[in-house]
């Protein structure tokens, strides 16, 4: 079920995860910092193109008609493949969304794929129109999501996401030795994926909902492996030990 300000998702595993939906004004600071990354990186590619076309213009020939060639080229794709690359390699991410702390994700908080990035971001020819982005800020503006028309498409969803220093990544958490073993037989790809999506995205949220969710999803892990988990953060605890056991298993591995 969502509301004007969150994201929330149900899970099929019965667990509430819950977004911050990024709102215009984050939106706008992030689409101009990549608009001003864009047209540096422009005038970088005329002024380079122009002194190679020169130079190649006193040796004669076809030169420097290639050179245009390719500064024309080099253009139309920093235009329009500047937000779609970035998203892809960037895991929902430009330099401008980074800085401004917000995240392109699906509509059922996975991480977007390159279908839904190229999809949303070649729709930003519809959602500049007429001029301006007229008609992206009238969708943001009637949208319960915060989604332009490229969002609605590829259904995906722009969140908030909190930056806090010093914390790292699951994958490189200390993993509690006091925590009972865990028994990856028992855990399914399903609850691999939520798990990972819950320790991905538990920085960005509220810490009632963070200690919520670690605790609905480690005590479902928990029965299945006849363990108790007590408290937090022994259930996040728990949760990255789960993670890397099924790292180490073969019945993950691709």
């Amino acid at each position: 079920m969502d509301s004007h300000d969150k994201l929330t998702i149900d899970t099929p595993e019965q667990t509430v995860l819950e977004y911050p939906i990024a709102g215009l004004g984050s939106r706008f600071l992030a689409l101009l910092l990549d608009t001003g990354i864009q047209v540096i990186l422009g005038f970088f590619v005329l002024i380079v193109g122009s002194f190679i076309g020169v130079g190649l213009a006193r040796w004669g020939g076809l030169g420097p008609q290639w050179v245009v060639a390719i500064v024309v080229f080099l253009l139309f794709l920093l235009n329009s493949a500047y937000f779609a690359v970035f998203e892809i390699f960037w895991n929902g991410q430009t330099p401008g969304k980074r800085y401004a702390q917000v995240r392109v994700i699906k509509d059922n908080g996975r991480p977007i794929r390159t279908y839904e990035a190229i999809v949303r971001n070649a729709l930003r020819l519809v959602d500049i129109l007429p001029s301006m982005y007229a008609v992206g800020l009238v969708s943001i503006f009637l949208s319960r999501q915060s989604k332009r028309v490229g969002d609605y498409v590829a259904g995906t969803v722009v969140v908030h996401e909190k930056t806090l220093e010093g914390v790292r990544p699951y994958a490189e958490a200390t993993i509690d030795d006091t925590l009972p073993p865990v028994d990856a037989s028992k855990v399914t790809l399903e609850e691999v994926q939520l798990i990972e999506t819950f320790l991905n995205r538990r920085d960005s949220l509220d810490p009632a909902v963070r200690t919520n969710m670690a605790m609905q999803i480690a005590n479902r892990l928990a029965d299945k492996m006849g363990l108790k988990i007590y408290g937090w953060p022994r259930t996040e605890r728990f949760l990255e030990a789960v993670i890397e056991q099924c790292r180490q298993s073969d019945r993950f591995r691709s």
